[in-house]
Parts: C-alpha cells; sequence; structure tokens
C-alpha cells in the first residue's frame, strides 16, 4: 500500500515521502496514530501542491537575505559600539555578539541574531573590525564594527 507520512517514521521514511508498506502495517500502525495517510491521486497532487508552495517562500527568504546582505555590506553602515576603554586603547573587558547585535537593532533597524554573528577574535579594543553574519544558510554577510572610547 502506498503511503504519504505526515511525520518522520525512523526507518521507514521522512515527512512528505511517498513510499511503499505493507497493508498491515499502514492500517494497524502508521494510521492510527496519525503518522501517514494513504497515497491516493488526491493527496498526492495536494502534497506537490504544497510542496511547490514551500520552495516558493524558501526562494522569497533567500531573495530577502541576499538583499539584507547588500544592505548590510554597504561602506555607511558601520555598527558603532561605544566602550570604556584604557589611556592605551585596550578596552575593559571585551565587545559581545550579543551588543553587537542590539547595536545592528538601534542604529541600522536590523535584527540580527548573536548566535548567528562570527566573532573568530574577541574584540578587547578600539579600533574596527569586520566579521561574518550567517543570515541564511546559503549567505553570509560580512558587516564592519567599530568600537570607540566613551
Amino acid at each position: 500500500m502506498k503511503v504519504i507520512f505526515l511525520q518522520d517514521v525512523k526507518g521507514k521514511g521522512k515527512k512528505g515521502e511517498v513510499k511503499e508498506v505493507p497493508n498491515g502495517y499502514a492500517s494497524n500502525f502508521l494510521f492510527k496514530k496519525g503518522l501517514a495517510k494513504e497515497a491516493t491521486p488526491s493527496s498526492v497532487s495536494e502534497l506537490k501542491g504544497k510542496k511547490k508552495a514551500e520552495e516558493k517562500q524558501e526562494a522569497e527568504i533567500l531573495k530577502e537575505a541576499k538583499e539584507l546582505k547588500a544592505f548590510l555590506e554597504k561602506e555607511e553602515n558601520v555598527i558603532e559600539i561605544k566602550s570604556k576603554a584604557a589611556d592605551d586603547g585596550r578596552l575593559f573587558g571585551s565587545v559581545t555578539t550579543k551588543q553587537i547585535a542590539s547595536a545592528a537593532k538601534s542604529q541600522l533597524n536590523v535584527e540580527l541574531d548573536k548566535r548567528k554573528i562570527e566573532l573568530n577574535v574577541p574584540m578587547r579594543s578600539l579600533g574596527t573590525q569586520t566579521m561574518d553574519v550567517k543570515i541564511h544558510p546559503e549567505v553570509v554577510a560580512e558587516i564592519t564594527v567599530r568600537v570607540v572610547s566613551e
């Protein structure tokens, strides 16, 4: 019997897949637990429509991510963070990704996830540094952060 999986079933199939399974397994387990439904022509076409809609939505999200990348990488869009520093330019502490994300929100009106900011070298002194931000699995933007003394 052909079924469409509504949820992932370990060892059998992933959500959205159409697979052939034994009749007893389908009727006694998959259907009763709501893990799958019978693959009729109408349900298969419905599944194809859903997949097409998801692909369209994914393409739209990717387009928005690329636009955000272009905005962030403009030269005039520099995130400026004020911090206390010693006379020699070293900071008391360091700049965190949380501070960078909140500064981006207040200065550029852009929502960045602090976990997606890749701060390879800790910012412990005054100056400018560039770093990567993962906006989307396929899109990585490079932002510039300037640390100035208070």
